[in-house]
């Protein structure tokens, strides 16, 4: 059972999509307030064939929607590669996991890597690890850099959660080397 929603709460999931690894992060926010409520990933390797993998991405997001109810979908947008396969299916793996959310009458926003990248570091080319560790900070929860595919689904819904608020992105003063000098212990290989 969940905890009843004020007027004022929201819960949006967050989707890195992808056809071998698919990142989800759940957020609860009020007002400027977050709190991580899940983040995983769905792991599809094991799956050969294209379709059986949508399949199984619907029925896991369905059973995520379900079990969290989202009010918002952010989904981060595929970035142009030179592969046109590989383009085609992350494409497919977006297009059902918009599907699942649309099927729950969830409103679906996407973003790109950057925009996402830059909402959460003020750096539109920050690492995946800078991103996770400023996550860590955002939402003082121990957010894993070793599930990257997971921290990029949460930046997506943290992202959105700033984009929504209208507010400017709350970065440390001076930027990234900023943060980084005042919060030694986000080094990477510091933990």
């Amino acid at each position: 059972m969940h905890p009843a929603k004020t007027g004022s709460e929201k819960v949006i999931l967050g989707i890195d999509p992808g056809t071998t690894v698919m990142g989800y992060g759940l957020i609860r926010t009020e007002g400027n307030f977050m709190r991580l409520l899940d983040i995983g990933v769905l792991k599809l390797a094991s799956n050969d064939d294209h379709a059986t993998k949508l399949a199984v991405i619907f029925q896991e997001l369905i059973r995520i929607i379900d079990a969290h109810h989202p009010d918002e979908l952010a989904i981060e947008a595929p970035f142009y590669g030179k592969n046109v396969q590989s383009m085609l299916k992350l494409g497919r793996a977006q297009g059902v996991a918009i599907a699942a959310a649309l099927s729950r009458q969830i409103p679906v926003v996407e973003y790109a890597p950057k925009k996402i990248k830059q909402s959460i570091t003020g750096n539109g080319n920050a690492s995946k690890e800078q991103v996770a560790a400023m996550l860590d900070t955002l939402l003082k929860a121990q957010v894993s850099t070793e599930k990257l595919d997971a921290t990029d689904a949460l930046a997506a819904a943290v992202c959105h959660h700033f984009q929504t608020q209208g507010k400017k992105i709350p970065t440390a003063k001076g930027g990234w080397k900023a943060f980084l000098k005042e919060n030694p212990d986000k080094l990477i290989g510091s933990r």
